[in-house]
């Protein structure tokens, strides 16, 4: 059983990284999708009880956001892995004026988000963390965190 993480600003790429690895596999809990927290609750405990995979499909930029998610996952025994989207802020804010719709941001918003940032780590309760980048293309590069050092010579 995994339970997958995101933690990333708004426009890092996260929705369009759970379409490319985790569609045909996990279930996506997205308040953005389910519309209301009980909602998102309901579909959180139904994957808890029943040991279904999910990706949690939302900025979760603070431990303390995070935290609630590792602590009902690793309660019911799940593998917890985090992909933290590392992003600038001018970029996030460039790929927000590609979108249309309601999937536009409202600036504020994601200064705001990006004000709030704490990159996540493995003292949090992750079994595994990632760094996402997005790339030119829609590609993406997905690298452990914290990246491994090169001893010195």
């Amino acid at each position: 059983m995994q339970a997958v993480i995101f933690c990333g600003i708004q426009a890092s790429g996260k929705s369009s990284f759970y379409k490319a690895l985790f569609f045909d596999t996990h279930v996506r809990i997205s308040l953005d999708l389910l519309g209301t927290r009980h909602r998102e609750q309901l579909f959180l405990q139904a994957c808890l009880k029943t040991g279904q995979r999910f990706v949690v499909d939302k900025t979760n930029v603070t431990i303390e956001r995070r935290h609630s998610y590792i602590q009902l996952a690793k309660a019911a025994k799940y593998e917890v892995v985090g992909y933290y989207f590392e992003t600038d802020l001018a970029s996030a804010l460039q790929r927000n004026t590609g979108r249309s719709g309601k999937a536009v941001i409202p600036e504020r918003g994601i200064r705001g988000t990006f004000r709030l940032l704490q990159p996540p780590s493995l003292g949090e309760g992750f079994d595994r963390l990632y760094t996402v980048h997005l790339l030119a293309g829609g590609q993406f590069e997905v690298l452990p965190h914290p990246p491994a050092t090169i001893p010195s010579s």
